[in-house]
């Protein structure tokens, strides 16, 4: 007897950062639309909180009130806290598909994006030993933005890095002029950007039109770096400014693999519209992946039962062998980084021989960052 089960989906589709959350509910929407196990199937419930942080709480209740067990939604790391005690309340299950801060274990939430040993501190290691040791930190004004400078902040101390300072905007702001200002007059020997939606398209624009009305050869003299910037990002900011940007990220679209040759096709004739693939899109294919295949094993969308099916998953993804540590219920995920080129896309520059157990607290080392920042070692692709 065949089971039937109905699935939140819920991405600020429109609003300041919903280009990369089109990007998501692309992708959860393609786990849903490929052959599903034998005796499954799966209705998407779909709801967009327009990117207002005051709507996500609602949509989250009314979801859940509605019988909803599994819910995979959210970008930002702010919505997410919204709606955890939730999920809390209702015993139901969270699946967070997007890189954020870390220090966080919540048994209902399972995580598919990068931890901060997958993204920010690889980053670290590759900066310090390639371009320079010191950094000039813009970000958003919210969680993620917050922490994500402190774990940077701190992993460049422990190896003699040093931030110059850090600027934040609200989301969504766009008059940037002042920030791009402070960054010419520090002269880092980087930028570590941690803006997001139409901000950081905004700053990326206005940056580069900065350095070039004085000489200044940006992406080689004060390269900007990311843990967020994705393809469908770089298209946002266009031709003149989009390229010699460097990301952390454990997939980009341009991966040379059969798995994600398949991917990245039938990403296109699906989505013809677009927007692009990006580690958010790939990281929401695999929550609903695991969570099909995790209903599957379980027969029955119980959240405890689930929760011990999915740490049993083996997934081939686009970016490789993904699968969920019990102990922290976030994911096993191999880290890279990309320098962006004219089309939009990344040139594979370093990636880590294979998956690596999330460390959400960075508790795995001793002293905690200086150690944990030489681990996982990169290794040179071109």
């Amino acid at each position: 007897m065949s089971q039937h089960y109905r699935i939140g989906v819920m991405f600020s589709t429109t609003g300041p950062y919903s280009v990369v959350a089109r990007s998501m509910l692309n992708g959860a929407l393609l786990a849903v639309a490929e052959a599903t196990p034998p005796h499954v199937s799966v209705e998407p419930v779909i709801v967009d909180p327009a990117g207002d942080l005051g709507a996500y709480a609602g949509l989250a209740r009314d979801l859940l009130q509605s019988g909803v067990r599994h819910v995979v939604g959210c970008y930002t790391s702010s919505s997410r806290k919204e709606v955890i005690p939730f999920f809390e309340k209702h015993d139901a299950l969270l699946w967070y598909p997007s890189h954020y801060e870390g220090f966080e274990s919540s048994n209902n939430v399972i995580y598919t994006g990068a931890s901060p040993n997958q993204h920010v501190l690889p980053l670290v290691e590759h900066m310090l030993g390639r371009v320079g040791a010191s950094a000039f930190c813009v970000g958003s004004n919210y969680i993620w933005a917050w922490e994500n400078t402190r774990i940077f902040r701190e992993a460049m101390m422990a190896q003699d890095g040093r931030v110059l300072a850090e600027r934040y905007v609200p989301v969504g702001d766009t008059e940037i002029d002042q920030v791009v200002e402070a960054i010419l007059d520090a002269r880092p020997d980087f930028v570590f950007n941690t803006l997001i939606g139409t901000s950081a398209y905004a700053f990326f624009r206005a940056f580069r039109a900065a350095c070039n009305a004085r000489g200044i050869d940006q992406p080689k003299h004060i390269p900007v770096v990311s843990c967020s910037l994705s393809e469908p990002e770089l298209e946002e900011i266009g031709e003149g400014a989009v390229d010699g940007h460097l990301s952390s990220s454990v997939y980009f679209s341009s991966l040379d693999t059969p798995a994600n040759r398949a991917f990245t096709e039938l990403y296109r004739t699906t989505f013809p519209q677009g927007p692009s693939t990006s580690a958010d899109a790939e990281a929401s294919y695999v929550a609903m992946k695991l969570l099909i295949l995790s209903l599957a094993e379980a027969g029955t969308d119980d959240v405890e039962v689930v929760k011990q099916a999915v740490t049993r998953q083996h997934l081939l993804a686009p970016q490789g062998e993904v699968r969920v540590d019990p102990q922290t219920l976030h994911a096993y995920l191999t880290p890279r980084i990309g320098l962006s080129n004219r089309q939009s896309r990344f040139d594979l520059l370093f990636e880590a021989p294979g998956p690596v157990r999330p460390d959400p607290y960075l508790v795995q080392s001793a002293p905690r960052y200086a150690v944990a920042s030489r681990n996982p070692a990169l290794r040179v692709v071109k």
